[in-house]
């Protein structure tokens, strides 16, 4: 095999297309650690540079769609990690790294690290939508925890003047880089919150590496975030760079400009809703008089009359059905105590002993004791008897007495 290759004598083309194919097939995905030199930004938005250590030179190019992760402006200098695949360019017979992203050195680590407490912080519902609270519309005191000497203070106290001189700015001064900055951030959140200090907290500063940004992904810096009763705006760095305060924050910005945007509606902002409220009102109010006026114009005096009739008419005849038969329920109800009343006196009646008298009975009684005689046996010759009549009665003596029905 290796004769014949010797023997075979290949065009540019074909030894360049084996090559080709030996370096993509060989190395499809490698990482490759070096300084940037010869960076150029095309006009077409692709990055071309290269890749250097003291011994060695490797042509990179980064196409336009895969800058979008870019975390930073690549620069002349920067020691950086580059991960893509070896390709060759035949037309210049050159080899190079086609990169698909492009990480500062020590980046991957950091970012694993960050992407572990993310995970973490997440578990326990930091992180969390149901969390989050709305601005309050109006705030009149907001406080800014930020470097007092960054270019992040001075925009946002210009952006807060010239939309709404109103707004009253408490200022935390902390150091946003650097060892301990992360405790401090923490406690001048905790500060603000003490003393209810303002309705709105802003937490940032402006753009960094991902190592000048670290402090706004401390646990101590998240979990003071979520902690905070006053609501928060993050506003770390610029519009691509992100930290793990603004998955805690209840609004994130891309810029501190963007965030004091946020917090104060300018005057003229104000007075355009006030206008456009009004000219709302106004409308619809004239749009529901004027269906008033619409369905009023339908009806005369004649026809409201003859409408209130008809609704009336049924009401009153109701009415009088009801009192008619609430009039015949109480005369049949006092005729039936009536007929009742009739027949309970004619049994009592008859159950008297006076209506006996009247058929021509007698009551008798023993003068000595008063009580009525229902037996002969009781009276002896000579005693005195009072008689009782239907009309009047009688007194008499003993003559006689018997036993039985003789008369």
């Amino acid at each position: 095999m290796a004769g014949q290759a010797e023997d075979r004598v290949f065009s540019v083309s074909e030894i360049t297309e084996l090559i080709k194919a030996t370096l993509e097939d060989g190395f499809p995905r490698v990482t490759v650690q070096g300084e940037i030199s010869n960076f150029r930004p095309s006009s077409t938005g692709h990055y071309y540079f290269s890749l250097k250590d003291n011994e060695a030179v490797i042509s990179v190019v980064m196409f336009r769609n895969r800058l979008d992760g870019l975390r930073f402006q690549p620069a002349d200098g920067q020691l950086v990690k580059a991960f893509g695949g070896v390709s060759v360019y035949s037309r210049r017979g050159s080899y190079q790294l086609i990169c698909e992203s492009l990480l500062r050195a020590g980046e991957g680590d950091i970012l694993a690290l960050l992407e572990q407490r993310k995970r973490t912080l997440a578990a326990e519902g930091l992180f969390d939508e149901s969390r989050k609270r709305p601005l309050p519309l109006y705030p009149s005191r907001v406080a800014v925890v930020t470097s007092p000497t960054g270019a992040a203070v001075r925009d946002i106290l210009r952006i807060l003047a010239r939309r709404n001189a109103g707004i009253d700015v408490v200022i935390l001064p902390t150091p946003v880089q650097g060892d301990g900055a992360d405790e401090r951030i923490a406690r001048q959140i905790e500060t603000a919150n003490r003393f209810s200090m303002a309705d709105v907290l802003i937490v940032g500063r402006g753009g960094g590496s991902l190592e000048d940004l670290l402090p706004f992904s401390s646990e101590r810096v998240v979990r003071a975030v979520a902690a905070s009763r006053i609501p928060v705006i993050s506003a770390v760095g610029h519009e691509t760079d992100v930290s793990l305060a603004d998955f805690a924050a209840d609004v994130r910005a891309p810029t501190p400009s963007a965030a004091a945007e946020l917090v104060a509606a300018s005057r003229a902002e104000l007075a355009s809703r006030v206008r456009a409220l009004e000219s709302e009102i106004s409308v619809s109010f004239n749009r529901r008089m004027e269906r008033v006026r619409l369905l009023l114009s339908q009806f005369t005096g004649e026809d409201l009359a003859r409408s209130v009739r008809l609704f009336l008419q049924p009401v009153f005849q109701r009415f009088d059905d009801a009192r008619a038969d609430l009039s015949r329920a109480m005369v049949d109800n006092v005729n039936e105590k009536a007929r009742r009343l009739e027949l309970a006196s004619r049994e009592l009646a008859s159950c008297s002993p006076l209506d006996i008298l009247q058929r021509g009975y007698a009551v008798v009684s023993l003068e000595r004791t008063g009580k009525v005689l229902l037996s002969a046996e009781r009276v002896k010759k000579g005693d005195g008897i009072r008689v009782r009549l239907a009309r009047g009665g009688m007194r008499a003596v003993t003559e006689e007495t018997y036993a039985g029905e003789k008369l």
